[in-house]
C-alpha cells in the first residue's frame, strides 16, 4: 500500500468523501489516505493528524516526498487537537481503531467538531460504540458499508448532522440501519461468527460462579444472540 495505491479498506474510505471538502484525518499513519484524496484531485487540502512521534515523522516525510507540503499539513497532536478553528474541515476521517477508540476521540474533541459536515470512521471492532454515540450527539448515519480484507471483516460508517436525528432501534444500533437493509454475504458471515462466539461465552458461563455480573453479562449476550438469530432466521425462511 501507498499513497498512490491504497488498500480495499481505505479505498472504500476515501470513497466517502466528499469533493472539494477539507479533511483532517485523525491517527493519519503514513498520510496515505489525505495523500491519495490529493493526488487523486478529490480535496484540495487536508491536516494529518498524529498523536505518536514515530508515525507523525513517517506521515511528514510521505507528504514531502510526494511535493504536497502546500496542501497537506501534518501535526503531532492528540485525537481532534490536530484540528484548528481556521482550518475550515468540513470532514474527519479516523479509520483502523477499535469503535471505543474513536469514539473516545470524538468525545474528547467535540467542540472541535464545529463545521464539520459529515464524519466518516471505519472500526476494526465494536461499531456499535459508535453508533450509540452518533445517537447520543444528534449525528445521524447516513451511509454503511461492510467489507473483508485479509480475512477480516471492517464496517464503514458516515455520520452527518441531520435535522431531526434519527432513533436507531436496539437492533440497528447492533448490525447497523443501512446494513441491515442490504443484508450482504459478509454480513452474514459476520453475525454468523459472532453470534456462534457469544454462543461459546454464554455456554461457558454456565459452570462459573453466578454473580450479579455474570448474570447481566449472560442476559446481555443472550438478547443480542435473540437480534442477529431473529435476522439471520428471516433472511433464511
Amino acid at each position: 500500500m501507498n499513497a498512490q495505491q491504497l488498500s480495499h479498506r481505505l479505498t472504500r474510505v476515501a470513497h466517502h468523501v466528499p469533493e472539494g471538502a477539507v479533511v483532517a484525518d485523525i491517527g493519519s499513519d503514513h498520510a496515505y489516505l489525505p495523500c491519495y484524496l490529493v493526488l487523486n484531485s478529490i480535496i484540495g487540502k487536508a491536516v494529518a493528524g498524529e498523536v505518536v512521534r514515530g508515525p507523525f515523522e513517517s506521515a511528514k516525510r510521505q507528504v514531502q516526498q510526494e511535493g504536497l507540503n502546500s496542501q497537506i499539513e501534518v501535526r503531532l497532536a492528540s485525537g481532534l487537537d490536530a484540528v484548528h478553528p481556521e482550518d475550515g474541515i468540513t470532514a474527519v476521517t479516523i479509520a483502523g481503531m477499535g469503535g471505543p477508540l474513536i469514539c473516545s476521540i470524538l468525545e474528547q474533541g467535540n467542540e472541535r467538531l464545529t463545521g464539520v459536515e459529515r464524519l466518516i470512521l471505519q472500526p476494526n471492532v465494536h461499531a456499535k460504540a459508535i453508533r450509540d454515540w452518533a445517537v447520543a450527539n444528534h449525528w445521524t448515519i447516513t451511509e454503511e458499508e461492510i467489507l473483508k480484507e485479509n480475512e477480516k471483516i471492517y464496517e464503514i460508517l458516515v455520520l452527518e448532522k441531520k435535522q431531526p436525528p434519527v432513533i436507531l432501534t436496539p437492533k440497528q444500533l447492533l448490525m447497523g440501519p443501512k446494513l441491515l437493509e442490504e443484508k450482504t454475504a459478509i454480513f452474514h458471515e459476520k453475525w454468523m461468527r459472532e453470534s456462534d462466539q457469544w454462543k461459546k461465552i454464554v455456554a461457558s458461563m454456565e459452570s462459573t460462579a453466578q454473580t450479579m455480573e455474570i448474570i447481566e453479562k449472560k442476559q446481555e449476550l443472550v438478547e443480542k444472540i435473540q437480534l442477529v438469530e431473529e435476522v439471520l432466521q428471516r433472511e433464511n425462511s
